[in-house]
């Protein structure tokens, strides 16, 4: 099943507010697909560049490229 990019967005923000911690390409492509779609490589990596420019997570590795969940308080 292909959701519209926005919803896969909406439900990968949605994951990284819940579980918090690191996140890499596997982890969104798996937290996406436990919310039920069928995401791609490219567009997952994109989303979690989204999430990072908007302040939710913070670049902690480059390569490979890994992602910490910002703290919220």
């Amino acid at each position: 099943m292909t959701e519209p990019a926005s919803s896969q967005r909406a439900d990968l923000e949605k994951a990284v507010r819940t579980y918090g911690g690191y996140w890499d390409t596997t982890r969104g492509l798996r937290a996406l697909r436990d919310a039920g779609h069928d995401p791609q490589e490219k567009r997952t990596r994109q989303i979690l560049r989204d999430l990072a420019s908007e302040g939710l997570l913070v670049k902690v590795e480059d390569r490979p490229v890994r992602y910490r969940a910002a703290h919220t308080d």
